[in-house]
């Protein structure tokens, strides 16, 4: 097992295995190359904007890339965080960068955001 699949298998059986964390980050393979994608198997981005562990996506923004939400109890580990937004609800963010989905994919395996905005948002990568 290579170091990468043995970090991802590491840090997804943390967060299954973890009762405060209602999703658990997986992987998987889109045309467009490998990517963390939530539960449902919807890919997940992260936003230049984004900086010092703050989400800079609200309102609006929210409303089209809704966050990762974490719930109330939930404890970082590994390399998953937790950013608190400013409407003060949790979100779960990679090495310090918050995770979102896009509105616009509609099925598992849809990558509509990469490269959004001018290249700002972008598929997470493992």
């Amino acid at each position: 097992m290579s170091r990468i699949s043995a970090a991802i298998a590491a840090l997804t059986f943390i967060l299954a295995s973890s009762a405060a964390s209602a999703q658990a980050l997986k992987t998987a393979d889109t045309p467009k190359g490998r990517t963390f994608v939530d539960a449902k198997g919807m890919t997940l981005y992260t936003f230049d904007k984004d900086a010092g562990g703050k989400s800079m996506c609200n309102g609006p923004c929210a409303e089209n890339w809704p966050p990762l939400a974490a719930a109330d109890d939930a404890k970082p580990a590994a390399d998953m965080t937790i950013v608190v937004r400013d409407d003060g609800k949790k979100m779960w963010a990679y090495k310090g960068k918050p995770l979102y989905t896009f509105k616009k994919d509609m099925a598992a395996g849809d990558t509509n955001g990469d490269g959004f905005l001018n290249g700002a948002w972008h598929m997470a990568k493992p």
